[in-house]
């Protein structure tokens, strides 16, 4: 890698901090770490790794290119930005900070400072407070990168399986009314370059959910299938996209059906999340396809909860960081 990846802080009151560490420390150890820096908190870092016990060394840096070398000896932080560590308790101090990683790190990935963007958790609601008026980073990331939001494509990924939701965060009672041949062809090629240029997929293969119970049975239990998600297919097909569909719900996630498709694309939020929680929790990582920079998240969020009791899973922090490198060299190789 020519440049490391920068790591977005996170709310200092979630889990953020810790799952950093403690994917550091996992990578590190496996030696599968990948050049990279987080964007602030050395001490609160350096605090919370002293409080549970997680060894990462913590080497503040002055600058993004630092990292690169500085990884040998420990996890690299940008100095210059730092709060105080408060698991479980949000307040507007730590979200200012949060906000301020990720608008950094946005930038940093932006400039080719950095290769790529692995986001920590952070919450809406806190972020909402200090008036920031984003539905979440997603949507800020789009905007940074002077993208609609609509071509910021979330796609959640684990070694055994692609989702991507088509409609987001909406009342399942929209979601009919939302479904689009458009949205589904504008959707399903912005997963295909990005299965191509990041994953090194060269011949995609796409399975398109149904709406309904068995398809719509005909028509009996729905006509989304005839009228929007059938004719949606028969577009990408004659595009040259390998898609095909539409796959009930209840047959499109079992071992057989995953392996026959790079990426299965639903119709609704759960339909998408379900089966990727179900199969890849501590491995699943959230990647936004369609954007000038690489980014990846753990999917997951803040988990206030179990904030600095040492029992939050690094996992899948640990996952979107070695997705987020993987990501980078296959775009290296593909831009030449």
């Amino acid at each position: 890698m020519a440049a490391p990846l920068a790591i977005s802080l996170g709310d200092p009151a979630g889990i953020g901090p810790e799952v950093i560490l403690g994917a550091w420390a996992r990578l590190r150890a496996e030696r599968r770490a990948p050049p990279s820096f987080v964007v602030g908190g050395p001490e609160l870092l350096r605090a919370c790794a002293e409080a549970l016990r997680i060894d990462c060394p913590i080497v503040p840096i002055a600058d993004p290119a630092e990292a690169l070398f500085a990884h040998a000896a420990g996890l690299p932080v940008l100095a210059g930005l730092d709060g105080m560590l408060s698991p479980g308790h949000p307040d507007a101090v730590g979200a200012r900070l949060a906000l301020a990683s990720l608008q950094w790190g946005t930038k940093f990935a932006l400039s080719g400072v950095a290769a790529g963007l692995v986001t920590a958790p952070v919450s809406k609601g806190a972020l909402a407070a200090i008036g920031w008026d984003y539905p979440g980073q997603t949507e800020f990331l789009a905007d940074a990168c002077g993208r609609p939001y609509r071509d910021a494509v979330m796609m959640l990924a684990g070694p055994s399986l692609r989702t991507v939701p088509l409609t987001v965060h909406v009342a399942l009672a929209e979601v009919s009314g939302l479904l689009s041949v458009e949205l589904i062809t504008h959707k399903a090629r912005i997963v295909a370059e990005g299965l191509r240029r990041d994953f090194n997929v060269v011949e995609p293969r796409l399975a398109i959910a149904a709406l309904n119970p068995h398809a719509g049975e005909g028509g009996q239990f729905g006509d989304e299938e005839a009228r929007i998600i059938a004719p949606a297919i028969a577009a990408l097909q004659a595009e040259g996209i390998a898609a095909f569909g539409p796959v009930p719900g209840d047959a499109l996630f079992t071992p057989r059906a995953r392996a026959g498709y790079d990426a299965a694309l639903c119709m609704y939020h759960d339909q998408a999340l379900i089966p990727l929680k179900a199969l890849e929790f501590d491995q699943g990582v959230n990647v936004t396809l369609g954007l000038p920079i690489i980014r990846t998240s753990p999917d997951h969020g803040t988990a206030y909860d179990i904030a600095g009791q040492g029992v939050a899973d690094p996992g899948a922090m640990a996952a979107a960081l070695v997705m987020a490198g993987e990501m980078a060299a296959a775009r290296a190789a593909a831009d030449g």
